[in-house]
C-alpha cells in the first residue's frame, strides 16, 4: 500500500469551489502526480459538535452550510461515495478512544467539498468526515491527528480543512490578497512551528495575536490534526501555499508525506 499524505488546507470562502486561483491551483497540483488514495478522511471546521464521530454512510449528501452566496453554489453537488468499512478502520485507528458512527445526520460539508472538487474533481474516491469534538483540548486534537496518521500507511489521505487565521468580523474587502500585520504575524508563527517542530503547535495560544486570529477554535483545530500526524511520523510539515486574504483570513496550507 502506498503511503498517502496528511494535508491541511486553508479553504477560505465557499466560492473557491467554483473559482480557479493560485490557492486552488496548488490544491490540484499536490495530488496531480500522486497515486489516487483508497479513501479520504476529512476533518472540517464545519462539523463542530460535542463528540467525535465519523460518517458511515455509503452515499453522503452534499451539505450547503452557508448563506448569501449565488444559486450556482447552492446547486453544487459533490457525489462522492462513502464507506462503512473504512469508517470502521477510522474507529479502529483511534481506539481505545470512543468514536461514534454517523449514518444519517451529516454528510460532506463545504469545508470538504470546496477543496476536493479541485483535488479529485471526478468525485470517485470514498470520502468520510470526522467531527471535531468541541469538548476536547487542543492537545487532545493533536493526539487524534497522531492516531489518524496510521491510516496514511493504508492508502488513506488525511485532510484537515479550516484556516490558521479566521476572523470574519475583521474582514477587509479592500485587501483581497493581503492580511493585517497581526494576521501575517500569527500565520508566520504557525508556519515556523509546522515546518520546524509541529509538536509545539499548542504554544500558539500564547501568541500576542491568538485572540484575533482564533476568535473561535473551529477553523484552527483542523491544523492540530495535521500537526499530530506530523509528530507521529517524525516529520515536519511542508508548506503547500501561503498567504492571507481579506485582511483576516490565512489561506496557508501544509502537507506531511
Amino acid at each position: 500500500m502506498i503511503r498517502q499524505p496528511a494535508v491541511f488546507i486553508g479553504h477560505g470562502s465557499p466560492m473557491n469551489a467554483l473559482e480557479s486561483n493560485r490557492f486552488t491551483n496548488c490544491w490540484r497540483e499536490l495530488v496531480a502526480m500522486r497515486p489516487v488514495p483508497r479513501a479520504i478522511v476529512a476533518v472540517s471546521a464545519h462539523w463542530y459538535i460535542n463528540a467525535t464521530a465519523v460518517t458511515a454512510m455509503e452515499k453522503p449528501r452534499t451539505i450547503h452550510d452557508f448563506y448569501g452566496f449565488p444559486d450556482e453554489l447552492f446547486a453544487f453537488e459533490y457525489p462522492c461515495p462513502g464507506s462503512r468499512a473504512i469508517a470502521q478502520e477510522v474507529v479502529d485507528a483511534l481506539a481505545p478512544a470512543w468514536v461514534g458512527s454517523d449514518t444519517d445526520s451529516w454528510g460532506i460539508d463545504h469545508g470538504t467539498w470546496s477543496v476536493l472538487t479541485h483535488m479529485f474533481p471526478a468525485a470517485d474516491v470514498p470520502v468520510l468526515q470526522l467531527s471535531i469534538d468541541a469538548t476536547k483540548s487542543f492537545a487532545d486534537h493533536v493526539g487524534i491527528g497522531a492516531g489518524l496518521s496510521r491510516l496514511q500507511d493504508e492508502g488513506i489521505l488525511v485532510l484537515g480543512s479550516g484556516n490558521v487565521v479566521h476572523n470574519l468580523g475583521r474582514l477587509a474587502w479592500d485587501r483581497p490578497d493581503d492580511g493585517y500585520d497581526w494576521a501575517r504575524s500569527f500565520d508566520d508563527a504557525a508556519r515556523a512551528i509546522m515546518t520546524g517542530d509541529p509538536s509545539s503547535i499548542t504554544n500558539l495560544v500564547s501568541h500576542d495575536a491568538f485572540s484575533l486570529a482564533v476568535p473561535t477554535p473551529d477553523h484552527f483545530i483542523p491544523l492540530l490534526y495535521i500537526a499530530g500526524a506530523a509528530v507521529a511520523s517524525g516529520r515536519s510539515a511542508s508548506t503547500l501555499v501561503e498567504g492571507c486574504s481579506m485582511g483576516s483570513l490565512s489561506m496557508t496550507s501544509y502537507f506531511v508525506d
